[in-house]
């Protein structure tokens, strides 16, 4: 089929970009410019090791050092163990299969420590992900197969255009008291959906409440389990604890990205410790370690009789294991059996422990941010399909450009929306921001249907305070700066955190500090401001308040002030990536009482979405020249 076969071509040119700049990376960097960019842990310790099946050994290691450092590790990817002795040579590679704050357990392709691991200078590489891009790979394949069945492939075929969505008009409405009238509408849309609904939810709408109160009616329904997915670790953790809140069976599978003990009980590990069968296994266990300790101590030139007591005590520690194997396996089946709800990432819908399981609902939550391909993953084990994000938001990171421009960064839930608008309910009113904050991305984005409810539409910092302002540093020499292909301007930047001192100031923030958001697209700008602010005397006894981050970290977050550092002054109007308006539209919709951008209009303006925004500033008297503050 030509739509899969295009999906499959764009997969491998992703494939290929991917892999060659992880080459790059690999060689170029140093063990520690890795370590910063999250390739690596270095320096590591060896905590423990056990022998697992198939003659394989699973270590457990612990970052020494360098602990806050962000990382990239994920369960199921692969890493190696190296020496930083001989990187080249000494090193043996595994799939990861647990991770923790800084702790992660690697099977290594072997079934023994090599001799280089005695002498130190250990440490962990992430290798280049090929298991995600063979599973999304083979999921497409699965879904060509399934197109050609006249039941199984019906979903298949609603998503690829050829059949139309169905919907149950028989049933009446069902009333959800907590809920606000869209989410109502959503809700039902889909309980009464046969294949496919799509829940369209804008920032602060409550997309997340919205899914909860829906998983749950549908549980009720049609008292089937529901695997709910979402393309990263940490949307998956939410979902996961909103789900478990709201009285359901949660099973997650894969690690959590955070190490919280409400997460960790949802998990199969923590599980199968509290499991009633767990007693039985340890019982065993110990029992198999007994007699391998006595078969030890025959000597093996001792003579036939104790050679033979020798080998029965081995051969009956072994059988036990298998028992133990055995039981390991009923708890495992009988904890996913029980389990309303399964989570996971998209590429974690494959983990083992579900690999050959159907499902009737499979909801996948932040559609908007999923590469399509990895959305195949989960959709071709499912009957029905429920899709929930903002296409208007941070759409997927695709590295090829060629594979961007074809249409990888077109998203399924980007498409869908286009193709069966009839499935589509959006949330239309907002919990987070003023309304003038709102105001302008409504109307950019959201043809004016988006409403502020009325517990926040006026809500401010101060009762004097403008909820909006674009402050213009045009004029004012503030140049921007490239080094390479990173871009900051370290003028702006410094007038950023200044203002912030002064609104500090006048405001006497110090008995009610709020929390703030500082946001720039660019990486080395954000590296220029958290500099700024470690040395601010004033805002720095309030730093645990203050977010300084690139745009794609704040998605899905809030704070009660959002300063927003454009970045860009030149002479030739070059904007670069902030022409990706969605990309802004999450930036512009972060603020709950504030918002205020720093930019040079001059250059912003050739944009028509920025002039657009300068217009409404102007005529929301939100408009200042940084000249007014330069003075003070």
């Amino acid at each position: 089929m030509d739509y899969f076969k295009k999906l499959l071509d764009l997969l491998k040119t992703e494939r290929q970009e991917d892999e060659a700049l992880y080459r790059q990376l690999h060689t170029k960097l140093s063990v520690n410019d890795r370590r910063s960019a999250g390739l690596s842990w270095y320096p590591v310790a060896i905590r423990d090791t056990e022998p697992t099946k198939g003659d394989y050994l699973t270590v457990e290691l612990e970052r020494t050092t360098n602990q806050d450092i962000q990382h990239q590790f994920r369960t199921g990817t692969s890493a190696a163990l190296f020496s930083n002795h001989n990187r080249d040579e000494d090193r043996v590679e595994g799939v990861v299969n647990y991770v923790g704050a800084n702790k992660i357990k690697i099977t290594l392709r072997t079934d023994e420590l090599p001799e280089w691991t005695r002498n130190g200078k250990l440490g962990v590489d992430l290798l280049f992900d090929d298991n995600s891009y063979d599973e999304m790979q083979q999921a497409i394949k699965q879904a060509i197969a399934l197109n050609e069945k006249k039941e199984e492939g019906k979903l298949v075929r609603i998503l690829t255009g050829s059949q139309t969505p169905v919907f149950e008009t028989y049933a009446s409405p069902v009333e959800f008291p907590a809920l606000n009238a869209s989410q109502a509408a959503a809700v039902n849309k889909i309980l009464s959906a046969e294949d496919l609904a799509i829940v369209h939810g804008p920032p602060g709408t409550g997309k997340t409440t919205t899914l909860v109160q829906a998983i749950k009616a549908l549980v009720k329904k049609d008292k089937q389990q529901i695997l709910v997915v979402a393309p990263s670790n940490t949307a998956v953790d939410l979902l996961s604890e909103k789900l478990s809140d709201a009285g359901l069976n949660v099973l997650r599978i894969g690690n959590p990205a955070r190490v919280s003990e409400r997460l960790q009980m949802l998990t199969m590990d923590h599980k199968m410790v509290e499991h009633n069968g767990n007693k039985e296994i340890k019982k065993m266990k110990k029992q198999a370690s007994e007699f391998k300790d006595m078969a030890h101590k025959y000597k093996r030139s001792f003579g036939k009789a104790e050679r033979d007591q020798r080998k029965a005590l081995f051969d009956a520690a072994r059988d036990i294991m298998k028992q133990v194997e055995k039981t390991e396996q009923y708890i495992v089946d009988d904890l996913i059996a029980k389990a309303n709800v399964i989570t996971a990432t998209l590429i974690g819908a494959n983990h083992y422990l579900v690999r050959d399981k159907k499902f009737h609902t499979v909801v996948i939550d932040e559609a908007g941010q999923a590469l399509e391909p990895a959305t195949w993953v989960p959709v071709i084990k499912a009957r029905k399909l429920i899709l929930a994000g903002d296409h208007l938001q941070l759409p997927p990171t695709v590295k090829s450009n060629e594979a961007a421009k074809n249409g990888l960064s077109n998203t399924l839930l980007e498409k869908l929306v286009t193709l069966h608008p009839d499935s589509v309910v959006m949330l239309n009113e907002q919990y987070r921001m003023n309304q003038l904050i709102m105001g302008y991305s409504a109307a950019t984005f959201y043809d004016n249907e988006l409403k502020a409810h009325a517990s926040v539409a006026g809500h401010t910092l101060h009762n004097d305070e403008h909820p909006l302002q674009f402050i213009d540093t045009a004029g004012c020499g503030f140049e921007e700066e490239t080094t390479g292909t990173a871009t900051s301007n370290p003028e702006e930047a410094a007038f950023c955190i200044k203002y912030l001192q002064q609104l500090a100031a006048e405001k006497q923030w110090d008995k009610d500090f709020p929390t703030i958001g500082i946001i720039s697209p660019y990486r080395k700008q954000i590296d220029a401001l958290k500099e700024l602010l470690q040395h601010s005397s004033v805002l720095q006894p309030h730093a645990a308040k203050i977010t300084v981050n690139t745009i794609d970290s704040f998605q899905g977050q809030e704070r009660d002030l959002v300063l927003i550092s454009m970045t860009r002054s030149n002479n030739d109007n070059r904007i670069g990536f902030l022409s990706e308006i969605r990309r802004m539209n999450v930036a512009m919709t972060r603020a709950r009482k504030k918002l205020v951008v720093v930019g040079d209009s001059a250059t912003l303006s050739q944009h028509e979405y920025y002039a657009g925004f300068i217009g409404y500033a102007e005529q929301h008297d939100a408009y200042k020249s940084a000249w007014e503050y330069m003075g003070e």
